[in-house]
């Protein structure tokens, strides 16, 4: 019997390593929904990935009424001069 049940419970699990089903659309931003820097790419042009919209200077941040100011190495600045910042990586 407890045999059957935990095989039940194993087959209702999805498992972490499998890839996303898909992309979730975006909402519009709450007052209380932070902003995540995913990641800063510099190159010819720099881009900033802030909730999983890519962005470069001068561009409106999706339903916050904010704009990416400036694009650095580490951080990205806002129209309302909130900065955000990249976590530090970690190396040996």
């Amino acid at each position: 019997m407890m045999l059957l049940m935990s095989a039940t419970n194993a087959q209702t699990l999805r498992d972490p390593t499998l890839p996303s089903q898909g992309f979730l659309a975006v909402k519009a931003l709450d007052d209380n929904q932070a902003l995540v820097l995913n990641s800063i790419v510099n190159g010819q042009h720099a881009y900033a990935i802030i909730n999983n919209i890519i962005l470069s200077v001068g561009d409106a941040v999706n339903g916050s009424g904010l704009r990416v100011s400036k694009i650095s190495k580490d951080y990205v600045t806002l129209s309302d001069g909130r900065k955000l910042q990249l976590f530090q990586s970690i190396t040996e």
